[in-house]
């Protein structure tokens, strides 16, 4: 079970910054106006793997672009990959169309199909076109979280993917140990849900890129925060077996999913440049997308709405020449939300009793000042 412990807090609560552009109001991916955030988190049993039965660690986070009609009002997105040792539904059609017409889901691996199956059924519930005249290809993406889950159980049902759905809204987003993000490991830490934002200005308009990530991969001694190489610094609270018989885990390349937003108006072949920033932000982390890690990526843009069904289609984007502020607003986001991720993460028992330890938020802060890189008083725990 998650153990009780010492409040979480944000990077920029303890007075860490990263980059110089100024965050949203909630620095959230929710800072984009429409985008809303939902989690169903699973959590159940303890002790020895008994398949199907538990225990459970897992969950099913919903993101949905904005409150209208997706499937008749879609939106511009692009989707890239990093490394592909990992699954994302959904991306030949958006490459071939260039727009997103589901919500976005986030889940454990072994997952994924129930959660298609389960998006599709509830996109048919809320539109009777969907089904007799009418498909869909929802966008499901997942990284592995066999490490405290009993992954292969069948847990996540139509009712968790029902819940993350409906309860999606705008606001403050939960994050860390929570929705799909519940059984996940990030830098040999506990790992999850992180997000972030920044306000850029373009041409004298003002423009928000919103980053969201399930948080999975890592190696302690990559773990970079602001550029402090704060992983070699912390090099005990070590994933643990509850079988003291069994090795240790070894280290681990593990996945991430990064979700993109903005309102700024962007075609597909721009949000594909803006994935391709974020993989700049992750690589600030430490992440260097090993053999075996899945690094998906996925951005879409609210600045317009492509309507289904219309013959022609008129609007106005941003030059290529005007994309340099949201490019490093992209950087900045991503690198962020993963850290977020770690802070916000708690201290978690899994299956047979596997425990993944939350980053001790006072050593960070000590560390960062060490190395001059904030923590100030407002920081202090």
């Amino acid at each position: 079970m998650t153990q009780e412990q010492a409040p979480r807090r944000r990077l920029r609560d303890l007075g860490i910054t990263i980059g110089d552009l100024p965050p949203g109001p909630l620095n959230a991916i929710t800072d984009v106006a429409g985008v809303r955030v939902g989690h169903c988190t699973i959590i159940a049993g303890e002790g020895p793997l008994r398949r199907g039965h538990g225990p459970v660690r897992t969950g099913v986070t919903a993101i949905w672009p904005h409150g209208g009609n997706l499937f008749d009002e879609r939106v511009p997105c692009a989707t890239q990959v990093l490394n592909g040792a990992g699954e994302m539904t959904g991306r030949a059609l958006i490459d071939e169309w260039g727009v997103l017409a589901s919500p976005i889901l986030l889940t454990n691996t072994h997952a994924v199909g129930a959660v298609y199956d389960a998006t599709v059924a509830y996109l048919a519930d809320h539109d009777p076109r969907i089904g007799p005249d009418a498909w869909v290809v929802p966008v499901v993406a997942e990284t592995y979280d066999g490490f405290l889950n009993d992954s292969t159980g069948g847990h996540v049902t139509r009712e968790h993917v029902y819940s993350a759905l409906d309860s999606a809204a705008s606001g403050p987003v939960a994050e860390g140990s929570v929705g799909g993000g519940t059984g996940m490991m990030g830098f040999q830490f506990k790992g999850g849900i992180g997000t972030a934002s920044r306000r850029v200005e373009v041409d004298g308009v003002a423009y928000t890129v919103g980053l969201l990530v399930q948080c999975n991969f890592g190696e302690r001694r990559q773990l970079t925060v602001a550029g402090v190489p704060v992983g070699r610094h912390i090099t005990d609270l070590m994933p643990t077996r509850g079988d003291s018989s069994a090795p240790p885990p070894g280290g681990r390349e593990g996945s991430i999913i990064l979700v993109a937003a903005t309102d700024a108006p962007l075609l597909d072949r721009q949000l594909a440049r803006i994935c391709r920033r974020a993989m700049l932000g992750l690589a600030r982390t430490g992440s260097t997308a090993g053999n075996g890690s899945g690094d998906l990526l996925i951005a879409f843009s609210t600045g317009h709405r492509v309507v289904h069904g219309q013959s022609r289609h008129s609007t106005t984007w941003l030059a290529d020449e005007q994309l340099d502020p949201l490019f490093a607003a992209t950087v900045e986001a991503a690198e962020e939300a993963i850290i977020n991720a770690l802070c916000a993460a708690t201290t978690t028992v899994g299956r047979d009793g596997n425990t993944l330890y939350a980053l001790p938020l006072e050593r960070l802060v000590a560390i960062m000042r060490d190395y001059g890189r904030g923590g100030g008083s407002h920081g202090m725990l």
